[in-house]
């Protein structure tokens, strides 16, 4: 059988035989406030301290200071770890590059640049892109199905484990292209409950696993992720 990542989340990995199989392209998918972020950075940390893997977060948005402090009031101190995961901050190379220079390299192939070298030079086995909406508008696909079947493609060559950052659409019944071509899916979304709201996740899709298909309360205690079963769903 393929090795497992673990998504380090208690009891989400047993409801996928022991995690995700190493190589996938998985996409973590769900509206805005879902934690899909955090949950990218906890799979990223956690097998970082627990399992020696090394780690690469892309951040094509959020500024690095602020993703880290921000993972640090969920109890993830980058320091930690800074020996096995990397962050680049793509949005401050977006603020800083010289737009001459940026015309002349599409940001596409800066992205790809930096994960090779790191590939190369840091070995990494996990990888986080954060998130896929920007960077679309980054690439200029103008045939998106096709432009991600490619992206997909170059990812597994790369021979890492890759976690996608995906906005969900609110319509239950969109289907988007990226999720015909991902490995695996992990949906996130936020239920009302009386006055309170509460985050659920589902395994919607893994390739080359069993895995459960229903849906689980998540929370956050302040340092880890915790999971129930919802039931009636």
């Amino acid at each position: 059988m393929r090795p497992k990542i673990k998504t380090c989340i208690e009891g989400l990995d047993e409801q996928m035989t022991g995690g995700i199989p190493q190589g996938h392209v998985v996409l973590i998918s769900g509206m805005p406030g879902t934690m899909k972020s955090t949950v990218a950075y906890n799979i990223l940390f956690n097998n970082a301290k627990k399992e020696n893997k090394k780690g690469l977060y892309i951040s094509l948005e959020q500024g690095r200071d602020s993703l880290v402090d921000h993972m640090a009031g969920l109890g993830m101190a980058h320091s930690e770890v800074d020996t096995q995961v990397n962050i680049v901050d793509m949005a401050y190379l977006r603020l800083n590059m010289d737009g001459e220079a940026s015309d002349q390299q599409s940001w596409i192939d800066i992205f790809k640049m930096y994960a090779d070298t790191l590939k190369q030079n840091f070995d990494y086995d996990i990888l986080i892109i954060d998130s896929l909406p920007v960077l679309e508008i980054l690439a200029k696909m103008n045939n998106r199905r096709e432009d991600l079947f490619y992206f997909f493609g170059w990812l597994r060559e790369l021979d890492v484990t890759t976690f996608i950052v995906a906005e969900a659409s609110d319509d239950p019944t969109h289907i988007n292209e990226e999720d015909f071509l991902a490995d695996g899916i992990i949906r996130l979304k936020k239920e009302r409950q009386g006055y309170d709201i509460s985050r659920q996740i589902v395994i919607d899709k893994m390739r080359g696993t069993k895995h459960n298909t229903g849906y689980f309360t998540l929370m956050h205690n302040g340092k880890e992720f915790q999971l129930s079963r919802v039931f009636g769903v």
